[in-house]
């Protein structure tokens, strides 16, 4: 009995290490890396909300979301639908924003009621509509649209904090005590480490088959306008920093080397600085259009190295669907 309980602790180690060290180095201080921006976005917001003034904040704070903007689980599951509502094939974004700018709906002037809105309205993407879109980036200070600006931003900043709370203090506490008694929702350490290996094919999927292609479409019909953040000309960075925290929550899982997943990350970037239009407007040019489809394949060939380097170890088969779920 002693043995196989020594021999149960001992397998259970690295699976509650590479989910503590997961939680410590990757997925906690993106979080509160994205919340600090986001106040800073707010606060800028406030001071002076016109676009241009807001620019370098919004991709700041941008930027800190992708570090963890592709996780769905837990506090994640419903609260990234609001902080980053897309993809948005049908434009509700830009036709809520439309409608709420001609209404002057009074909500612009209710920050602690903004979260009524439709999700639509809300987050980076209503942000980036009336922050680079041309028909709606010429406000002025004191205009309607300056208000709802400053209070998207803000209420972005009140997502921020939330998750970021959220998960310190409910979610991670979960993970980090799988299989205790109590802890119905991870029975067993090995079982919180595959939510988590999940979560990172999950996200190099949705980056292969959305962000690339959805604006690739198809050769006959290529759909450009689908392509995401195209407005602020972020979609090539979105491609780089969704594959660089898939690969940095793969190797923090993880307690040995991934020499495979790091040279599939290399070719992700490599792949990446032949793109010519980081809005990928380009994507009619037949050569263009060449460059994205090697793209796609590089940030497929990093889902399959990981799984292949990780899922292996799990036990779970390369042709696992993280679709699908634990």
């Amino acid at each position: 009995m002693r043995l196989a309980l020594a021999l149960s602790l001992c397998l259970a180690l690295p699976a509650h290490a590479g989910v503590n060290k997961a939680l410590d180095t990757h997925i906690l201080p993106g979080f509160a890396r994205f919340a600090e921006r986001a106040a800073r976005l707010s606060d800028a917001a406030t001071e002076d909300c016109r676009a241009a003034n807001l620019h370098p904040d919004f991709h700041a704070a941008f930027d800190a979301w992708m570090t963890v903007g592709d996780l769905r689980l837990g506090p994640s599951e419903t609260g990234a639908l609001s902080v980053a509502f897309w993809p948005d094939p049908r434009g509700f974004t830009q036709r809520t924003l439309t409608r709420l700018i001609a209404e002057e709906d009074p909500i612009a002037h209710a920050p602690e009621d903004y979260p009524e809105v439709s999700i639509a309205a809300r987050g980076v993407f209503a942000l980036e509509i009336l922050l680079f879109d041309p028909a709606f980036m010429t406000y002025e200070e004191g205009s309607y649209t300056c208000a709802l600006v400053t209070t998207i931003a803000t209420d972005l900043e009140a997502q921020a904090r939330a998750l970021s709370s959220a998960w310190n203090d409910d979610f991670a506490p979960l993970l980090r005590k799988a299989g205790a008694p109590g802890n119905a929702a991870y029975l067993s350490g090995d079982e919180a480490l595959r939510a988590l290996y999940t979560q990172v094919l999950s996200a190099l999927e949705l980056t292969a088959n959305k962000r690339l292609g959805l604006p690739m479409g198809t050769f006959e019909r290529p759909r450009p306008a689908l392509a995401e953040a195209r407005r602020s000309g972020r979609s090539l960075r979105q491609v780089r920093l969704a594959a660089g925290a898939a690969h940095g929550l793969a190797t923090a899982l993880a307690d040995w080397d991934l020499p495979q997943s790091d040279a599939a990350l290399a070719r992700v970037e490599a792949a990446a600085d032949t793109i010519d239009d980081p809005a990928f407007q380009d994507i009619t040019d037949p050569q263009a259009r060449l460059r994205l489809e090697v793209l796609q394949q590089a940030v497929e060939g990093l889902h399959d190295a990981i799984a292949a380097e990780i899922g292996t170890r799990l036990g779970i088969a390369p042709g696992f669907n993280a679709q699908d779920g634990d």
